[in-house]
């Protein structure tokens, strides 16, 4: 009796023992089975992920105003083409970097594209301020034409400062936002006029009124506490500012079609693998041109959206419209006599 309860319990044991083997056994195994797995998986992943980038792309205006929408298309169109290979991602409103820091950054590497005004480095080179010369091309086929024109100097200029073009899109036509009614220059007279770079700073010179360095992220509030009354901007930058809410007239003269351009670091274009750098410079050419379009169909919705905030969006006067034609011509002459052989004949070719 005592024999067979010894066996039992030696059965017993040996009954556990095994289900502890098997158990353990088991675990070992799954454990073995998850490590093989994630090791593959990552074997797999990482080549991928290795060729995967990030761009960041600073500009300086707002997430609707027609620039950032474009800008934004592009950037998505980039990742898509790319298969995820590239992301851009658009930052607005001055939210990465201020306007005038932009290209600085870029040029340095800080970020490897960015959005900024032409015309705001005329004081590096003046070739750069072609398309703010007033009433030198005021209309969509006299500022593409400038564009075939400027375009090898600008990118001749970026070039050697390390940096290349993607792809520029114009403002709508430049018009003049007042408190009052104007029917001549001498109207301007004492306004606070808002400036962003050389030229618009001598054109409120010649008006007589009180430049005013203003950038652009920080527009609705000059005019919001009256440090700046009155400047020549876009219908759409009028939008942007809600200029309504403190001036009354939009006067649609036409000034200049100023262009904003997306900049590259070269560098960082290089070091993209020749597939994706052909991608981003076929989608560089398409954003150029959804973007021009974009322009036309802005200038003339953003228009109606003053007039239907209480604005008084009008044609200059015959009187006014002839003053500003003549400030514009020696505005032209102005900047010939700083801008060289090359600016002259910039404007030579577009005037032929």
């Amino acid at each position: 009796m005592t024999s067979m309860h010894q066996r039992v319990r030696v059965d017993r044991a040996l009954q556990i023992s095994l289900q502890r083997f098997l158990h353990l056994g088991l675990q070992r195994l799954a454990a073995w089975v998850v490590a093989l797995v994630t090791a593959l998986v990552t074997a797999l992943c990482l080549p991928l992920l290795a060729q995967a980038q990030g761009w960041d792309m600073p500009t300086g205006y707002a997430p609707t105003n027609f620039h950032t929408v474009n800008n934004v298309a592009f950037a998505e169109a980039v990742g898509k083409a790319s298969g995820g290979k590239l992301a851009i991602k658009v930052h607005p409103g001055a939210s990465l970097y201020k306007m005038p820091e932009i290209k600085r950054a870029v040029q340095q590497g800080q970020v490897p594209i960015g959005e900024v005004l032409m015309v705001t480095l005329v004081n590096e080179n003046a070739l750069y301020g072609a398309d703010g010369l007033p009433f030198l091309a005021n209309s969509y086929d006299s500022a593409k034409k400038l564009w075939s024109v400027q375009r090898p100097y600008i990118e001749k200029l970026l070039d050697a400062q390390g940096l290349m073009l993607m792809y520029a899109v114009p403002w709508p036509p430049q018009g003049l936002f007042v408190p009052k009614e104007v029917n001549a220059v001498a109207d301007m007279n004492g306004l606070n006029w808002r400036a962003y770079d050389k030229q618009t700073a001598r054109m409120g010179e010649l008006f007589k009124a009180r430049p005013v360095t203003i950038q652009a992220a920080e527009v609705a509030q000059a005019l919001a506490t009256g440090r700046i009354n009155s400047l020549v901007s876009s219908a759409q930058s009028g939008v942007d500012y809600k200029a309504w809410e403190s001036v009354k007239f939009f006067y649609d003269v036409q000034a200049w079609l100023p262009k904003n351009m997306i900049i590259a670091n070269k560098a960082a274009f290089n070091g993209l693998d020749k597939a994706l750098q052909g991608q981003l410079l076929a989608e560089a050419r398409k954003a150029e041109e959804a973007g021009w379009a974009s322009s036309v169909r802005t200038a003339e919705s953003t228009k109606q959206t003053l007039a239907s905030n209480g604005m008084k969006v009008a044609a200059p006067g015959a009187k006014l419209a002839g003053e500003l034609s003549a400030i514009g011509r020696q505005m032209v002459d102005e900047w010939l006599a700083t801008a060289g052989a090359d600016g002259k004949s910039l404007v030579d070719a577009f005037r032929r």
